[in-house]
């Protein structure tokens, strides 16, 4: 399952640093596995990815529950729901070649925008379904 997680998110970071409107929002490299202790943002942070086994006697087929996480700096939430908007217009019924495993299907689920206390980031929570079965 680990295989096909994996490749998954491989492809969707191929995807993101892809787009150029994507890249004028962020910036170039600005697409993470984990939030950095000084972060320049605005980024994207993988977060967490919940997979679950579906298979059945007829194959093998992956569930994956995905956060990407939006992290901005800016004074108010504009500019991480403008990325939000984008990157879901970028993931949303995405259908990426995978390495090793077939992207059956991939779906935006929600979006949860909040400012960090702690920080004063706005942060929000896109959330996606995947599922993967492999080659």
């Amino acid at each position: 399952m680990s295989s096909q997680e994996n490749a998954l998110l491989a492809a969707i970071h191929a995807l993101l640093s892809g787009d150029g409107e994507l890249t004028g929002l962020i910036g170039p490299n600005a697409i993470f596995d984990r939030l950095l202790q000084r972060p320049q943002l605005p980024a994207i942070v993988f977060g967490d990815c919940e997979t679950v086994d579906l298979s059945t006697a007829d194959g093998r087929l992956c569930e994956h529950f995905l956060t990407l996480e939006i992290w901005s700096e800016a004074h108010g939430r504009k500019l991480a729901q403008d990325i939000e908007a984008r990157v879901r217009a970028v993931l949303d019924d995405a259908a990426p070649s995978l390495d090793g495993a077939v992207l059956v299907n991939l779906a935006y689920r929600s979006t949860r925008v909040k400012r960090v206390a702690r920080t004063g980031y706005f942060l929000a929570e896109m959330r996606f379904r995947a599922v993967t079965e492999p080659v």
